[in-house]
């Protein structure tokens, strides 16, 4: 399995095999804490080899600096190879609602997939000066 597209944004749609991805970033600047955002999404664009067919667990978590859970979110995915090809990809866009972040800081957006930790992106949070 391989990760072609991992990223936080501020929408994301698929039609048609097609990744649509709006406002990718890994910084966001506030002017005040807490503050709730009312919708984030993670984008992914995952490919499964032939052998890796079949049911998928997508888990997407927003961890603080210190592991603390703040958000998470999860999704099933049948991985399947089209006739004649080796391989299979698998859009998947994870909403996320009501994003409430206390404080500034350094956060993570990790992805599992059955269980197993495959990616993990920076998040920086910081006060708008």
């Amino acid at each position: 399995m391989d990760v072609e597209i991992f990223t936080l944004c501020e929408a994301a749609n698929y039609d048609n095999n097609r990744l649509n991805i709006l406002g990718a970033t890994d910084r966001i600047v506030v002017r005040y804490f807490p503050i709730t955002f009312p919708q984030w999404a993670v984008a992914l664009r995952l490919r499964f080899a032939k052998i890796e067919e079949g049911e998928k667990r997508i888990r997407i978590n927003i961890v603080d600096r210190d592991g603390k859970m703040i958000v998470s979110g999860e999704t099933l995915i049948q991985a399947k190879a089209p006739e004649n090809t080796d391989s299979s990809s698998a859009n998947i866009v994870v909403i996320i609602h009501n994003l409430i972040l206390e404080s500034a800081g350094d956060y993570a957006i990790d992805l599992a997939i059955n269980e197993r930790q495959e990616g993990s992106l920076p998040l920086y949070v910081r006060k708008e000066d």
